[in-house]
């Protein structure tokens, strides 16, 4: 198996010692006596100072958060082992930073430890889609932005303009896209035609601050997170590329929280965050995240409905507007609803992660009077 520790730069002596209950004391940190034993259901956390998709040199400057993570405190759930590998070490081209992230993202994934990377610009999701398109696995991603980020096509993936890119890789692995945080004024019409036409969702800030559920299953249904930093508010990140509106500091807290929640979920990227322009109040708030994050991460059921299903109450709609009948299942552990998606028998292995959709029980009762789910109504014709 490949070292990936030639792509990293270890960490730095600690500044400090850290007392008992601190994640400081607890987290076992790539050094430069030795690369850690990466051990299955842990999580890895990965900084790197990628930023020339913003048009300008990587940044080499330590990565100051996490001092103000190590000083957050560790829990008793968090009965798993938490590393930090250090900093990617920036490539000669930024593809030669794409290649190294990757390398480390599928190494981890395959050794079942789930990635949180930081920092660099939100075009290095096209990394770590990478990652899963060398272990040859369909997913789903989600974007955690105020804008769609599609891009040109015809021009280079920039951290505002990169799905494009995504979505003309052959083989293609990637089933669905969804957006949380949307904002109207910053995107245009054609976009959203497009993301429409592809049966890609969305909950606009508007929909999640009117009810948070929304956005959950959305959530529970990704593989993948790009959390774009620049979708909290400015007044609560004190980052000078945030946008005036946004997410506030507690509610992004609470998307990070149930990312780390979901059972589907492998990995997640923090990114259009430069540490050049880094306060003292983006810091915390990129070190909280992590902390809920992992929280969330610590408070997973495993209850995804696939194999048996003996621990799911079964609920079963016929629509009349579509002649097909609904399977819904509600889990006896969480509470949590999932519907089922018909599809051809030839693709069950393929699809096996994806016909089974997150949903709310208001879908449930919303089939109930015929109305169709839109998140039912969207797999199905993907399925097709």
């Amino acid at each position: 198996m490949m070292d990936v520790s030639i792509y990293l730069n270890p960490c730095k002596k600690k500044s400090s010692t850290f007392a008992d209950g601190k994640i400081g004391h607890n987290i076992i940190e790539y050094n430069e006596d030795s690369f850690p034993e990466i051990h299955k259901n842990s999580i890895a956390l990965i900084s790197i100072p990628e930023n020339r998709g913003n048009n300008k040199n990587e940044n080499k400057k330590p990565y100051l958060f996490e001092d103000d993570f190590y000083h957050l405190y560790w829990r008793k759930k968090w009965n798993f082992e938490i590393y930090n590998l250090g900093v990617i070490i920036p490539g000669e081209t930024i593809n030669d930073s794409f290649i190294a992230l990757s390398e480390v993202m599928s190494f981890l994934i395959k050794k079942g430890c789930l990635p949180i990377v930081v920092g660099g610009t939100q075009d290095l999701t096209l990394s770590m889609y990478n990652a899963y398109e060398k272990l040859e696995q369909t997913i789903n991603t989600c974007a955690i932005d105020f804008r769609l980020d599609l891009g040109d096509i015809e021009k280079d993936a920039t951290k505002d303009g990169f799905l494009s890119h995504l979505l003309i890789k052959r083989p293609c692995y990637l089933f669905n896209h969804s957006n949380i945080g949307l904002q109207a004024p910053h995107v245009n019409l054609k976009e959203i035609e497009l993301f429409n036409k592809l049966y890609f969702e969305s909950c606009s800030l508007g929909e999640f601050n009117n009810n948070f559920k929304k956005a959950e299953p959305h959530l529970r249904n990704t593989d993948l997170i790009s959390f774009d930093f620049n979708s909290i508010r400015k007044s609560d990140a004190n980052y000078f590329e945030n946008n005036i509106n946004g997410f506030y500091a507690e509610q992004a807290c609470q998307i990070s929280h149930y990312a780390g929640i979901s059972d589907k979920l492998s990995s997640i990227g923090f990114f259009n965050y430069d540490m050049e322009f880094a306060s003292i109040e983006s810091n915390a708030l990129i070190a909280e995240l992590i902390w809920y994050f992992i929280n969330g991460y610590s408070l997973r059921k495993g209850d995804y409905p696939i194999g048996n299903k003996k621990n799911y109450t079964k609920f079963s709609v016929n629509l009349q507007k579509v002649n097909e009948t609904i399977i819904f299942y509600k889990s006896d552990k969480s509470t949590r609803w999932w519907m089922e998606v018909p599809h051809p028998p030839s693709d069950a292995r393929k699809y096996d992660r994806h016909y089974l959709v997150p949903c709310e029980k208001e879908d449930y009762d919303n089939a109930m009077k015929n109305e169709i789910p839109n998140l039912w109504w969207k797999t199905y014709q993907k399925l097709q």
